[in-house]
């Protein structure tokens, strides 16, 4: 985990709060970004901890996206962002367990990107996003991929060509935040969440996230047949744990479950 200046954690539970605090902007240049990465390789291999919030410090911006200040003084935009991504757990392998956004403010390029990467978004009413890079020249690599999935295809083209920005309220129409709330109570409602996330059977969060990873590009038909060939390691792993057992005993004791992750 980290304490350094620029990137702060706190664990409250099986919750991983994450807090990203550049001032003026919270941009990211490439060493921050490698921080980040490493923050969130431990908590994947962290097995007491089950969720991630992420969020920015301040109220006025979420993340600026990549640092045009280092890039002014010569960082490349292809620069070594670390084994997570740009971010930090965008792309990082192996990784099983969900991210919450806490989207506090302006979400502009990589941190709209970094927005699109988590499972869940909670955002203030304030909060906007928006992809100014085909206007500097360059485009959103990540945003470009995952933004059509969501998004219907004529919007999603103007938010990555056009300039379009989505203010909180459109974002959550569209399906790309789960609920929007007063800046005052953002980080509240991002923990609730987490801890609704948390309390839920940990092999059977990863089992959900690698069967929508695994199946998502594929038919209903191909879907349900890749579901049942035994080849989703999760999935049977999670129908083998003691695990289950344990929660449908909980139900007929009527007590809570006390999950031991096999």
């Amino acid at each position: 985990m980290s304490d350094g200046a620029a990137v702060r954690t706190t664990v409250n539970g099986g919750v991983l709060e994450v807090v990203l605090d550049r001032p003026k902007a919270n941009a990211i240049d490439a060493a921050t970004s490698r921080e980040l990465g490493q923050v969130f390789a431990g908590f994947r291999d962290d097995p007491s901890l089950r969720v991630a919030v992420f969020t920015g410090a301040g109220d006025r911006f979420f993340s600026a996206g990549w640092d045009l200040g280092a890039a002014a003084d010569g960082e490349e935009f292809e620069a070594d962002y670390g084994e997570g991504g740009f971010g930090g757990f965008g792309e990082l392998p192996r990784r099983n367990k969900p991210v919450v956004c806490a989207v506090n403010g302006l979400a502009v390029g990589g941190g709209f990107e970094i927005a699109l990467a988590a499972e869940f978004v909670v955002a203030a009413e304030h909060a906007e996003f928006f992809l100014p890079e085909a206007g500097l020249g360059i485009i959103p690599d990540t945003g470009a991929v995952r933004l059509p999935r969501i998004l219907p295809p004529a919007v999603a083209t103007e938010v990555l060509i056009g300039g379009r920005r989505l203010d909180a309220r459109e974002a959550e129409r569209w399906g790309l935040v789960n609920r929007v709330v007063p800046v005052a109570d953002l980080r509240a409602a991002a923990l609730e969440l987490a801890g609704r996330i948390s309390a839920s059977a940990p092999l059977a969060v990863e089992a959900v996230l690698a069967i929508d990873r695994a199946t998502r590009h594929l038919s209903l038909e191909e879907a349900f047949a890749h579901l049942r060939s035994g080849d989703l390691e999760a999935y049977e792993r999670m129908l083998a744990s003691e695990d289950a057992e344990e929660g449908l005993q909980a139900f007929v004791e009527k007590r809570d479950p006390h999950w031991q992750g096999s």
